[in-house]
């Protein structure tokens, strides 16, 4: 059985590929360009690059990627310059995740697929009573009007939590502000945030995202500690 990655040659996927490769996990990707990605992967016997654009593919395609997958892993995020914040797709983790589930269930899987979501601890888990303070409300209700990826976020991780095949169980992970570190070090995770996101952020290296999302993917005890939640990462000092 394989992992779909999509949004393999971002910062953080690339680093979850070279996480499930470690484990001897049999991974595809979907990237625009193998170009982008680094030499010790590129040509390692146990992954498969499909050069695409996830949102480019038909339904027939994605139910093929997908098909044969216990697991699929987003670290799409859009990129952080003005075409990439406010330019199209504007809803690109969202149809992403969207497209994927119904390749999942267009599949009939006899067995449960795992989804992993990387989200952002700027979003609430609405499932449960996550109290933030009246500040950060106002400031995250701007960001929803000026800052179309936040919203994207928010809905990605929405139609996650009110999704009901059965045979999809999910996990969004939310870090807080992402830093880059050469290797996984001690990290903490959490039901919901510890500090504010706006005005207490932590801090989350990529790689230690990459970690605990191919944990997540390959370890059963860890799934069953966190599917259906959205747990926040922090770097521990």
């Amino acid at each position: 059985m394989a992992t779909l990655v999509v949004g393999a040659s971002g910062a953080t996927g690339r680093l979850l590929v070279t996480e499930l490769l470690k484990r001897d996990q049999q991974v595809k990707i979907v990237v625009r360009s193998r170009a982008n990605l680094p030499k010790n992967i590129k040509a390692h016997k146990n992954l498969t690059i499909i050069e695409a654009s996830i949102l480019d593919l038909s339904s027939v395609e994605i139910a093929n990627l997908v098909k044969g997958c216990t697991a699929v892993a987003s670290c799409l995020g859009h990129n952080m310059t003005f075409k990439g914040i406010f330019g199209h797709p504007r809803r690109l983790v969202t149809d992403a995740t969207r497209r994927l589930c119904d390749a999942v269930r267009a599949n009939g899987s006899q067995h449960h697929v795992k989804f992993v979501l990387m989200n952002t601890t700027g979003n609430q888990n609405r499932n449960i009573d996550e109290p933030i303070s009246f500040a950060q409300k106002c400031v995250i209700a701007i960001f929803r009007v000026l800052l179309p990826p936040h919203v994207d976020n928010e809905n990605a991780a929405d139609y996650l939590r009110n999704q009901n095949e059965p045979m999809i169980q999910w996990v969004a992970v939310r870090p807080d502000g992402l830093v880059d570190e050469q290797s996984a070090r001690q990290y903490s995770v959490h039901k919901s945030p510890t500090q504010s996101a706006i005005f207490d952020a932590g801090k989350t290296s990529r790689i230690n995202v990459a970690h605990f999302m191919a944990q997540l993917i390959h370890n059963d005890d860890t799934w069953q500690k966190w599917q259906g939640k959205m747990p926040v990462i922090y770097n521990q000092d």
